[in-house]
């Protein structure tokens, strides 16, 4: 197993330890809060430094391409549910947010049967980049940054809608009949 692949791992291995530290009494608990957003931010890092690394000496694998975004996504919702959890978002949004990447991942299983590969577009990394601060500015849960903290929510969320908008449209053809 090469090492992006490892990197990958331990990004999905940090989940659980991740979500403990969050929702340790209650969420009341503040030095965990800060545990929990370092280990999101190391788990974060290691998205960015497995593409990178898998990128740059030609590690590019299918057990990469397959379990690199479900580790993102199962990251990322960790943290959403957990919010909820804390009534710090609320679950309509949580919903939205989860279903874009649902739809998306069953948009990509499609374009692979007919052997049509989907590349992430920028709007795509602007949604994933909102939504890692936002999560980070959610643990840390300051009060002094809840205009900030509010601003990238709504940030977060418009640009999972438009993200999800912007792939459709530019993979419509993807559904029609298995053509491409």
């Amino acid at each position: 197993m090469n090492l992006p692949n490892k990197l990958t791992i331990l990004r999905v291995i940090l989940i659980p330890f991740f979500v403990a530290c969050l929702l340790a009494e209650g969420g009341s608990n503040q030095t965990l809060r800060c545990v929990a957003a370092l280990i999101f931010i190391a788990a974060s890092f290691t998205d960015f430094l497995d593409g990178k690394i898998a990128r740059k000496y030609n590690l590019v694998t299918n057990f990469g391409k397959f379990m690199d975004p479900l580790a993102d996504k199962l990251l990322v919702c960790a943290a959403l549910v957990c919010f909820v959890e804390l009534s710090q978002l609320p679950a309509w949004m949580v919903i939205v947010i989860i279903s874009r990447e649902f739809i998306i991942s069953g948009f990509r299983l499609v374009a692979s049967d007919n052997g049509v590969v989907i590349a992430a577009s920028y709007w795509g990394k602007f949604k994933t980049a909102s939504q890692m601060v936002m999560v980070v500015l959610l643990i840390f849960h300051f009060s002094a940054l809840s205009v900030l903290t509010t601003a990238f929510i709504w940030i977060a969320l418009a640009l999972t809608v438009i993200s999800l908008i912007d792939y459709l449209v530019k993979n419509a053809h993807v559904l029609k009949d298995g053509q491409h």
